[in-house]
This record gives C-alpha cells, sequence and structure tokens, in this order.
C-alpha cells in the first residue's frame, strides 16, 4: 500500500497554563492527505485548529504520535510548508515587493539576484497585486494585504501550503475575491493545501475532502467527507448543485449536534419582572384614548430616506429615496456588500446619525434623537472593561426602570445573562470575556430594555462562523419570547433568512437604496437543521446570492 504523501497519527497536544492545569487541546489526530490534494479542516473556535496546523508546519512539537511528509517525520520548520496566518504580519516600513522579497531572499539564497526578482514579480503577480508593488502595507486594503501573505507564502515554493484562517477577519465581498484566489492558485500551481477554517461554504467551494474537528478539550477528527462537486465551484451555481447541498446539510447537521452538547443557550430560574421601562408605564385612560393610533401596521416607516456627507469633491449621497415600512413585531434583515449604507441606514434609525431628507416615524413619532426605547447592538458590544456582564447590564436597567425596586432591577439582569448563556459569568470582568462572551452581554443589554426598536449591526461580524450560529440561536429564543421589532445588517445570507420575515437587499453606493425585497415565508420557530431540509430555503438563498452577484463589480447604473 502506498504511503501518505502527509500523514498524522495519534497527535496530541496539551499546555500547562500559569497556574499549573493542563488544557488538553489536541486528543489523538489521525489524518492522511495525497499530494496535490487540498484538505479543510472545521472546527470551533479554541477546538485547536491552530494548535494542530502550527504542528504540520513544525512551529509547535506535538506530545505523542508523529506527523510525516513524504514518510519522513516533521521535526521542525521548513521551507517546504508555507504558512499563512489569520493576521498579515506584514513590516510596514517595506513595499509589497519589499515584504515577499524578504522571504524569498531567506529561502532561495542559491538563486540568483534576478532569478530572485521574478519570482517575487510572478508570485505578486498570480495573487492580483502587480500593479500594487511599490505599495507599504498601510496603502493596502485588508484584503490586499492578505494576497501579500499569500503571495510571500508561494513565493517559498512550499511544497504544501497551510492556511490558518486567512480570511476570517474579512468581509464577505473581500473574501469571496480572495476565495477565488485560493482557487486559482491550487489550479495553476497544484501545491497540496490544508485550510484550517469555521466557514462551511468556504470549505465546500474549494476542498476536495473536509474534516471536522470535536471541540475542545481534546480535540480529534469527528469525520471527513469527499467533495464530489464538480469543478470549477461557481457559488451561485453549487447552491442548486443537490449533491453540495446534500454535503452542506450533512456538515452543518454534525456541527450543529457538537454545538449542542455544549448547551449555551440557558434557562433561567429567575422569574422575569412584571415591569415595564419608563416610558412605557401605564398611562391614564383618558390619555391614552385620545392618543390611540394604528400602531400594529406602519410601526415604522421609513419615508424617502436620504443621507449625504460633506467631502471635499463636495457633497456625497450615500443612501438615495430609502422607503421602507414595517409592521410591530417584524423582523427585517438588511444586506449588501461593504459600503452599500446599511449601518448608515440603522444608526439613522437609532437617532445616532442626523438625516439628511426624508424621515423615520416609530409608533407614530419621527425619530430625531438617540434613546433607550431604540437599542442597538454593534459590531464591538462597547463594554466597560472594568465592569463585570452584571454591572453592564444593569447600567441600562437602572436607566429605563428607575420606578422598579432594587430587586426586580436585578432580577431582569439576572434572566436576561441567564437567557444567553452567561449564567456563570454574570461577575467576569469584560476584559476577561471572549468576543463570543462580550457579545452575548450586548445582547441582553439589549433585550433586558424592552426596546421598542432592537438594532443589530453585525452584531455577529467579528465571531467566526460557529460561534456566530450558537449566538444566532440565542438571538432566535430571546427574539422568539418578546417579539421586538427588529432589523439587523447582515453579510451572511444564511443568518438573514434564518431570522428575517423579509430580507432587504441594497444596490452598491454611492446613491444606495433598496434594489429588492424577498419575503421570507417559513415557519417560525425556526430551527436551522429543519431549515436547510426546507424545500423554500435553497430557493431563497439563490434569490439573495444572484441578487448580490449582479452588484459584485461596483455600483450599476440606475435605469433613466
Amino acid at each position: 500500500m502506498r504511503e501518505p504523501y502527509l500523514s498524522l497519527k495519534g497527535v496530541t497536544k496539551s499546555y500547562t497554563g500559569k497556574t499549573g492545569g493542563v488544557t488538553e487541546v489536541l486528543g489523538g489526530i489521525d489524518l492522511d492527505i495525497a499530494e496535490g490534494e487540498f484538505v479543510a479542516i472545521l472546527g470551533f473556535s479554541g477546538a485547536g485548529k491552530t494548535t494542530l496546523i502550527n504542528t504540520i508546519a513544525g512551529l509547535v512539537q506535538p506530545d505523542a504520535g508523529e506527523i510525516r511528509l513524504r514518510g519522513a517525520p516533521i521535526e521542525g520548520p521548513d521551507k517546504e510548508r508555507g504558512l499563512v496566518f489569520q493576521s498579515y504580519s506584514l513590516l510596514p516600513w517595506l513595499t509589497v515587493e519589499g515584504n515577499v522579497a524578504l522571504a524569498v531572499d531567506a529561502v532561495h539564497k542559491d538563486r540568483s539576484k534576478a532569478e530572485r526578482a521574478a519570482l517575487v514579480r510572478q508570485k505578486v503577480e498570480l495573487v492580483g497585486l502587480g500593479h500594487a508593488l511599490d505599495r507599504r502595507p498601510s496603502q493596502l486594503s485588508g484584503g490586499m494585504r492578505q494576497r501579500v501573505a499569500v503571495a510571500r507564502a508561494l513565493a517559498m515554493e512550499p511544497e504544501i501550503l497551510l492556511l490558518d484562517e486567512p480570511l476570517s477577519a474579512l468581509d464577505a465581498l473581500t473574501r469571496a475575491k480572495l476565495q477565488d484566489e485560493i482557487e486559482r492558485i491550487r489550479k495553476e500551481e497544484g501545491r497540496t493545501i490544508v485550510l484550517v477554517t469555521n466557514d462551511v461554504d468556504e470549505a465546500l467551494l474549494l476542498a476536495d475532502r473536509v474534516a471536522v474537528l470535536t471541540p475542545a478539550p481534546r480535540a480529534r477528527i469527528q469525520r471527513t467527507w469527499n467533495v464530489d462537486v464538480a469543478r470549477p465551484r461557481d457559488r451561485e451555481a453549487v447552491n442548486t448543485d443537490v449533491r453540495y447541498q446534500q454535503l452542506r446539510r450533512e456538515i452543518i447537521s454534525v456541527l450543529g449536534e457538537l454545538n449542542d452538547q455544549s448547551g449555551t443557550i440557558g434557562d433561567s430560574p429567575v422569574a422575569l419582572p412584571d415591569v415595564v421601562p419608563l416610558d412605557l408605564a401605564p398611562l391614564p385612560k383618558a390619555y391614552k384614548e385620545a392618543a390611540r393610533s394604528p400602531v400594529e401596521r406602519r410601526y415604522l416607516e421609513f419615508f424617502k430616506l436620504d443621507k449625504v456627507y460633506p467631502t471635499p469633491r463636495g457633497p456625497l449621497k450615500v443612501v438615495d429615496d430609502f422607503n421602507l415600512i414595517m409592521d410591530r413585531g417584524e423582523f427585517v434583515s438588511l444586506i449588501g456588500h461593504s459600503g452599500c449604507g446599511k449601518s448608515t441606514v440603522l444608526t439613522m434609525a437609532a437617532g445616532l446619525n442626523n438625516i439628511s431628507g426624508g424621515g423615520i416615524v416609530l409608533e407614530n413619532r419621527e425619530i430625531t434623537t438617540a434613546g433607550p426605547d431604540k437599542a442597538v447592538v454593534f459590531q464591538a458590544p462597547s463594554l466597560m472593561p472594568w465592569l463585570t456582564a452584571r454591572q453592564n447590564v444593569a447600567l441600562g436597567v437602572e436607566r429605563v426602570y428607575p420606578h422598579a425596586s432594587r430587586a426586580e432591577r436585578r432580577d431582569i439582569v439576572d434572566y436576561y445573562l441567564d437567557r444567553v448563556g452567561l449564567a456563570d459569568a454574570k461577575d467576569k470582568l469584560a476584559s476577561e470575556m471572549s468576543n463570543g462572551m462580550r457579545q452575548r452581554v450586548g445582547i441582553a443589554r439589549a433585550f433586558a430594555l424592552s426596546p421598542r426598536l432592537l438594532l443589530l449591526d453585525e452584531p455577529f461580524g467579528m465571531l467566526d462562523s460557529l460561534t456566530r450560529w450558537d449566538l444566532q440561536d440565542v438571538l432566535v429564543e430571546v427574539w422568539n419570547r418578546t417579539k421586538v421589532t427588529a432589523i439587523m445588517v447582515t453579510h451572511d445570507v444564511d443568518e438573514a433568512i434564518l431570522l428575517a420575515d423579509r430580507v432587504v437587499m441594497m444596490t452598491n453606493g454611492p446613491n444606495a437604496t433598496i434594489g429588492k425585497i424577498l419575503t421570507v415565508d417559513l415557519p417560525r420557530p425556526r430551527d436551522r437543521k429543519e431549515l436547510l431540509d426546507h424545500p423554500r430555503f435553497y430557493q431563497y438563498r439563490q434569490e439573495v446570492l444572484h441578487f448580490l452577484a449582479e452588484y459584485d463589480h461596483g455600483p450599476v447604473a440606475k435605469a433613466a
């Protein structure tokens, strides 16, 4: 039997903490990879994906087991294994050419200066940056910097290209473009590639085989799948491929089962007090009758909404004639490419950004200022780092429930922290929490205000997609109880469909406006696994993907 090109047998790794405690990260990894194969490894945050890829790179020595390349044991880093990290690690004072040349000069000392220079140019051009050879990192976008990191790894001419979540910090459009670059490199270079990722679609789009890691501690390979979907794989076309749908459903199901075992959505032993925020407190009967209004319908209305920013070149209209009517209790997802004005619309609805034209009316009152009746959850949760989870939520609760007793306010805080799965971390400082935990505090704080309007500005954008699923489930569960009117800005197509009653798709900016509205006629409450089996899910997904593909290359001119 022919020996595998790259082989991992019983690989384990543990770390000893400052207090002497031992954390078992890898619990026996077995994986064989063929020459020229592209393998994607999926796993949760903290599951040991980076530790695993670092052991393959030779940067970390396993405690037990062995890793062999072409039958010989890997005993340290070597130029035959090129590694691309999640962070770019570029030297800011060097140009694109200089950053790549640094690696080439160190690895290919046996080649002439002209040969090394030609190799640098070839790899930089391969990742589409031939026009930017003399630019420094500060003059590049995040996506361009990551391309430099890929070019640098390729210029070492490694036998194996190791990619450690290289695209996770990028927006969806940039990520898609770099995925295309990686696919082109796979095709033209024919390298053996190992990609660590938390994105199921990315794995299925690029890889020959997908392996799933179990959560920490003692991570191991749970299962592998052969991605027998014909190449080239177009991200819009594969959405209707039956085999792709089957693989996607199976992988998400396995990941969901592993995630469910952690039980992060919490029940609460605390009964939610029967109190309402100060500005929603019961009013005299005569006042309520005099002020009666049809608040169930047209609860929130955006009318001819415009936003113009002054620039050195003159006024720039970012949002143009945005019109939308929402009923009470409706959940709308706002989706579109970066820079299309989604967050601008949201901040105007929050009263945080002045309106240039038109208006926004919430429950028959025009929005002019910010207030606790409009709760906002941002991509970064904006917690006070020196306060605990309980204290951060209490800041808002004390503002809107001054008429409640101290015990009632504490019960409100504890109830929502329990519901978002932080029952055991209420007294933990925000500075000591992971990104996912901090975002849970942000969600708890928003719901605890009992707002008229909940505004979510890519609240899971900084999180890996598996932690993202977890918090989507938290959001769905708490929203099902409150039925608060909500708008969520997102780049994630599945997230938009899972959460929303309608998906509002925005055209590219400037002069961004609503391009299409999709009504999501799927039963509630929604479960991710059941959603994947619903016959209309992939139809909805296709509609959104097609719209985004139409706007993939910049603004589309308006019809005259």
